[in-house]
């Protein structure tokens, strides 16, 4: 089986909407083994297979998604979020609650995205890659694709060593396993 999501993979939004609710259950399920959260503000989604098809099906259905071109644009979108075999992508939301302390952080966490890493089990580091087209020249996005190119190897822990939010959290056995299982397909 393939680690990218095919077209075959994906159905129709009305078709989708039958099995809606099974489906979800069973990736929230896969999702609550990838989530990670570092300090108050930082939640990493490792993302894989099942669960990019289910925010390509969920994407379809809220916007009504139909022409062909238009699918193949959010596959390849999602599926870019992989990055190369070998590699542990994922999303990083950026959560902060109070409305007014959002854009002000935004601003002075500029370049937090260059200061994230995952520990491997020899302590090196091993820093995200991103996409720049979310980091404008005044603020940073809050919600960043990153990519940390492990080479198959399955880290430790997810830090940052920004200066604002320095904090390094240890993986736990489940979430291990699920990267595990991520990098082996």
């Amino acid at each position: 089986m393939t680690r990218l999501v095919q077209r075959s993979d994906i159905i129709d939004f009305a078709t989708y909407e039958d099995s809606r609710e099974q489906v979800r259950d069973e990736v929230m399920e896969a999702k609550r083994a990838r989530r990670v959260h570092l300090n108050d503000n930082l939640t990493f989604l490792f993302e894989n297979r099942q669960t990019l098809i289910h925010q390509i099906q969920e994407i379809m259905r809220a916007e009504r998604i139909v022409r062909e071109a238009d699918i193949a644009n959010e596959i390849e979108t999602y599926n870019s979020i992989l990055g190369e075999p070998g590699d542990l992508g994922c999303v990083l939301l950026i959560e902060i609650p109070d409305e007014a302390d959002r854009k002000p952080l935004l601003i002075k966490w500029l370049g937090l995205q260059e200061h994230l890493y995952v520990v491997m089990k020899d302590q090196s580091r091993v820093y995200a890659t991103f996409d720049p087209s979310q980091v404008g020249d005044d603020r940073l996005s809050a919600v960043q694709y990153l990519r940390f190119p492990v080479q198959g190897e399955v880290p430790i822990a997810v830090g940052s060593d920004f200066a604002e939010l320095v904090c390094e959290v240890p993986f736990s056995d489940e979430q291990g396993a699920a990267l595990a299982a991520d990098l082996a397909s």
